[in-house]
């Protein structure tokens, strides 16, 4: 009895083993399952600001190029508030399985680390995708203003302690970063004016409640063309070639260089099969005429690896970080 008893447990074993074996065979192409009948239905895509401004532009364009190229709807969804936190909360929250992705700005980053207790980590909660493009950052100014350059605004600003106000888009945006270091750099005392988001920044500098705006190129070209704002220099570290007879920042305070920069984001989780192929769309948009019409507002395309996001991340989160400190800068 136990003899047998020993034999068909061996087979069983056996059974399992060869069971098993079969499974692992398959498993690759399981793996592979998921992305190759990915998209099977719309996408939503995040964007945790309201419409208008350069993030969504760029987040509109590119959905509308993944669309083209997977034969599937990419839908933005703008979920503004918190300071970006509560659609990139949201994001975190979905399930895993690339039917919602955030499209962020670099502020996905910096915000929490200005709040006592943030709403998500973005290294635990979220999947990088890729980057899409940095973006050099404008000093918009109103038209009225009495200067017509960085040397005048600085000379205004240290004569007029205190009373020339500048907005940011939310709380530890590139923008916020950059007129903070600004400030620091020519030891000029701004005045910081939060909002929530470029579009209604824009309109208050349009209408003269603020001073000035410091944001992505893209946001201030239609209203500079039409007159009814003034952009003094550019954040990069070379003139953009799009507009070669823009000066920079560092023409006039040496050494001073800043980028605001998007990715693409999938909650935490996020299948690599569908994280690489969507990787792999993104960099085959940025590849099409979207690059034409994007370096002609001044965005640097940077397409690369699921690791080269995450590094890019890595290093830019220690620089802001930095910033974020030594300006003592917390939300309000």
């Amino acid at each position: 009895m136990q003899r047998r008893l020993f034999h068909r447990t061996l087979a069983t074993g056996a059974a399992l083993a060869a069971t098993g074996a079969l499974c692992g065979l398959a498993s690759p192409a399981a793996a592979q399952a998921p992305a190759a009948a990915y998209p099977g239905k719309p996408v939503t895509v995040i964007i945790p600001f309201p419409p208008g401004g350069t993030l969504d532009a760029v987040g509109r364009m590119l959905a509308q190029k993944l669309g083209e190229q997977l034969g599937q709807t990419f839908v933005i969804e703008n979920r503004p508030g918190g300071a970006g936190t509560i659609g990139a909360s949201a994001v975190a929250k979905a399930p895993a399985d690339g039917y919602t992705l955030l499209f962020n700005a670099s502020a996905l980053t910096t915000t929490p680390m200005t709040l006592k207790n943030p709403p998500y980590d973005v290294v635990r909660d979220f999947s990088p995708i890729a980057l899409v493009a940095k973006a050099p950052l404008a000093v918009a100014v109103n038209k009225n203003a009495p200067f017509n350059d960085i040397k005048g605004l600085l000379a205004h600003a240290k004569a007029n302690p205190g009373r020339l106000s500048f907005a940011v888009g939310s709380t530890a945006s590139a923008g916020h970063l950059a007129t903070e270091l600004l400030r620091r750099s020519a030891n000029a005392e701004l005045v910081i004016v939060p909002y929530k988001g470029s579009a209604p920044a824009y309109q208050d500098l349009i209408g003269g409640q603020i001073d000035g705006f410091i944001d992505p190129i893209l946001g201030s070209a239609a209203f500079a063309k039409a007159g009814q704002l003034k952009v003094l220099a550019v954040t990069s570290t070379q003139r953009v070639p799009a507009q070669p007879d823009m000066p920079t920042v560092g023409e006039t305070v040496p050494g001073y260089a800043f980028y605001s920069w998007y990715g693409l984001w999938g909650p935490a989780g996020l299948p690599p099969a569908i994280a690489q192929r969507l990787n792999a769309e993104v960099n085959k948009a940025l590849a099409s005429d979207m690059r034409d019409k994007l370096t002609q507002q001044g965005l640097v395309l940077t397409p690369g690896s699921i690791a080269d996001f995450s590094r890019f991340q890595t290093e830019d989160i220690a620089r802001s970080a930095k910033i974020i400190r030594e300006g003592n800068i917390r939300a309000e």
